[in-house]
């Protein structure tokens, strides 16, 4: 397999593997919170690396999952106190840990290699230089893997509580009368967008991540009104992103993820022009 359809493979599973709970995140009007998350999971893996010293443990993964769900939690401890806003308080928490992440970077770990301009930006061209081996044989990028792992437990997680989180982002009070906690499910959303996020920032980094959550949610969300079929078209957007994008920056040979970026921001633009053309039109059919 060329490093070439790696990339735009990689690309692909990560858009779609973004979208699916990006478009609850949406509906739960929590889109910055995927923002959040990309930057905070930082010092999650910068205290499972002090913890464990070693940049290849697993534990690093679970830190960061982990750190999540925490960031999330202290977000809405903040916003109950009612001093602030929810969206100042995610202003205020994420800053806060993405910033103690960076500092303990800097003053105790400067020899290791975590570097935070790739966790913001991602590099998708060296992906296929990390290559997944076993037994001596070369399996291909562990991107693909990766990315395509958590593309699955998406797909997984949506199919079987499809029902929970259909009704959690749009009526918690009925989800608490039909019997099933919205908290459960809430936090179980939290942690599926802290694993995409974590097995996503690697490669292409935490800007692309909060890009290929939201962009496509929000183009889909003015497209239709059925759930299902936003998700489809969510994923859709972001898979036409990721490959339209890859191209894009090989012609004009400039940054993969940018181009990829730009594209969510394209198709968002295409859907609001959609949007408005189809209420003028509704406008003149009732006139």
């Amino acid at each position: 397999m060329s490093a070439s359809l790696e990339i735009q493979l990689i690309a692909a599973f990560t858009a779609a593997g973004c979208a699916i709970p990006g478009v609850f995140l949406l509906l739960r009007k929590m889109s910055m919170v995927s923002d959040s998350i990309t930057h905070t999971i930082l010092l999650g893996i910068v205290l499972a690396f002090f913890a464990v010293n070693d940049l290849s443990s697993p534990f690093l993964l679970i830190g960061a999952a982990i750190m999540g769900p925490i960031t999330v939690w202290l977000t809405e401890l903040l916003s109950k106190t009612k001093a602030v806003s929810e969206d100042a308080a995610t202003g205020i928490v994420f800053p806060l840990l993405f910033s103690v992440a960076v500092i303990l970077i800097t003053k105790y770990a400067g020899t290791a290699h975590l570097d935070t301009d790739s966790v913001l930006l991602g590099e998708l061209a060296f992906a296929p230089f990390d290559r997944m081996v076993l037994l001596g044989y070369d399996l291909g990028a562990k991107g693909l893997y990766i990315s395509g792992g958590l593309l699955v437990i998406n797909i997984v997680f949506t199919s079987v509580f499809y029902k929970e989180l259909q009704v959690v982002s749009f009526d918690p009070v009925l989800a608490a009368v039909m019997g099933f906690s919205p908290a459960v499910v809430h936090y179980s959303l939290m942690t599926a967008a802290s694993l995409t996020a974590v097995g996503a920032f690697e490669a292409v980094g935490s800007v692309l991540v909060t890009a290929f959550m939201i962009a496509p949610a929000a183009s889909a969300y003015l497209l239709t009104e059925n759930l299902k079929k936003m998700i489809f078209i969510a994923v859709g957007i972001g898979l036409a992103s990721g490959i339209l994008g890859y191209h894009t920056a090989v012609l004009y040979d400039v940054s993969i993820a940018g181009c990829m970026a730009c594209w969510t921001g394209v198709f968002f633009a295409g859907a609001v022009l959609w949007n408005l053309l189809r209420k003028k039109k509704k406008s003149m059919i009732k006139q």
